[in-house]
């Protein structure tokens, strides 16, 4: 059984979860009663195995031709909805500041020839030889990250990309609209520490931090290992003649020669991986090209500095040879708690990957055979809504095991947990 909140929260928690019921279905413009009984009968228990199931449900009341006429025909308020989505309580990190991922996540449609706007999806395999291009609508989805023994996020935005669409570009439109709610909901207050942005190696961390730096955010990447940075240019002698240098030695993420005297050198001893260990960098900045991220910039390419940061470990589950992670800061200067703070806040990130892996395996995101895009954007939507009311939810029921299931520990459930009790609020 998962620990009872207090009475007092309890009442809060089931007031948040009651107001934002009602705002979802104010959001609901066109097909409003289906929309919202296919919402509810996504909180039942099991997972989704297909869309015409859920007409099955006791949450859904309405006919087959219903279901699939909420889904092609029925309409979204989402300016609405996102705002909604953001007023409800956020989660934050062990530092108290707000952590955002954001990431791309495919619904693959390689059958469906007569889908528009498709894509050719990435999806990665055992090794790089392995991966594969497939047709599908991916989707930028940004998701709050929280902290202590859960895989729980909180999503906050999903947009579907375009063949028109830069990535780069939506990625960067797609955070500035986020914050903007966040500081309209009072989740961000002058004087708070900024909000982190974690990306992975798929996203220029350098090209947010230039074009979003009027926001209080600090972006934090993960690099390639096959990355060459750039060290702070020497400085200007008087017996120097030409043209002032702008960028120093190269250092080169693989070429251990090329690495500097480190700035700060963590340890942390851990019960799954042994030591771990961060090695700071500071001012370290990379050399900007005019293609990929930059292709778009006018006028002069600039020189971001930031921190270079690595992590190793002494081992991993799984028995290989346990291989470097180098992420790099937009902060140019940090300091060594700064530095394990940035550490624990990136390995979060592997939280979004079990995120996707529920929306998809559990709640049945990828499940429907839909053809027009559009009903695949109110589908995910619905996904969302149905996701952030089960957050929500997770310390209002008890976790209803079946008798041949392992009791679950106390204390924060996980994601999946909450489906079988919100049936009995």
């Amino acid at each position: 059984m998962n620990s009872v909140p207090e009475p007092v929260d309890r009442v809060e928690s089931l007031r948040r979860l009651g107001w934002f019921r009602v705002e979802f279905y104010a959001c609901l413009t066109r097909r409003a009663d289906a929309l919202f009984e296919l919402a509810e009968a996504l909180c039942a228990d099991g997972p989704v195995e297909s869309l015409v199931g859920l007409r099955l449900t006791a949450e859904h009341r309405r006919g087959h031709g219903a279901l699939y006429d909420a889904i092609n025909h029925g309409r979204l308020d989402l300016g609405r909805l996102r705002q909604a989505v953001a007023n409800v309580p956020f989660p934050l990190a062990a530092d108290g500041r707000i952590v955002l991922a954001i990431d791309v996540s495919p619904w693959l449609r390689w059958e469906a020839h007569t889908s528009p706007e498709r894509l050719y999806c990435h999806v990665s395999g055992q090794t790089r030889t392995q991966d594969q291009r497939v047709p599908g609508w991916p989707y930028s989805i940004v998701a709050a990250l929280e902290t202590g023994r859960t895989s729980w996020t909180a999503i906050h935005d999903a947009v579907r990309l375009g063949p028109a669409d830069d990535e780069m570009a939506v990625a960067r439109t797609q955070l500035r609209e986020a914050i903007d709610r966040l500081i309209t909901a009072r989740h961000w207050h002058p004087g708070d520490p900024p909000i982190l942005i974690v990306t992975d190696s798929g996203h220029d961390t350098a090209r947010p931090a230039h074009d979003l730096r009027d926001l209080p955010l600090q972006p934090l990447g993960r690099l390639r290992t096959s990355r060459v940075m750039r060290l702070p240019a020497p400085p200007r002698t008087p017996t120097t003649v030409g043209r002032p240098r702008h960028h120093g030695p190269e250092l080169r993420l693989s070429d251990e020669s090329t690495w500097p005297q480190p700035a700060h050198h963590t340890r942390t001893e851990t019960r799954r991986y042994g030591t771990a260990q961060a090695v700071a960098f500071n001012r370290v900045h990379p050399r900007l090209t005019r293609r990929a991220a930059w292709i778009s910039h006018s006028g002069p390419l600039p020189i971001l500095e930031g921190t270079l940061i690595r992590l190793t470990v002494d081992r991993v589950p799984s028995g290989q040879n346990p291989k470097p992670i180098w992420l790099w800061c937009s902060t140019p200067d940090l300091t060594a708690a700064q530095v394990h703070l940035l550490r624990q806040a990136y390995l979060r990130r592997f939280d979004l990957e079990h995120t996707f892996r529920l929306l998809k395996q559990t709640l049945g995101w990828t499940r429907p055979q839909l053809r027009d895009p559009n009903a695949a954007d109110t589908w995910t939507w619905l996904i969302i809504a149905a996701h952030t009311q089960l957050r929500l939810a997770r310390n209002l029921t008890d976790d209803l095991r079946r008798p041949w299931e392992k009791p679950a520990e106390t204390g924060p459930s996980r994601p999946t947990e909450p489906r079988t009790g919100p049936a009995r609020l």
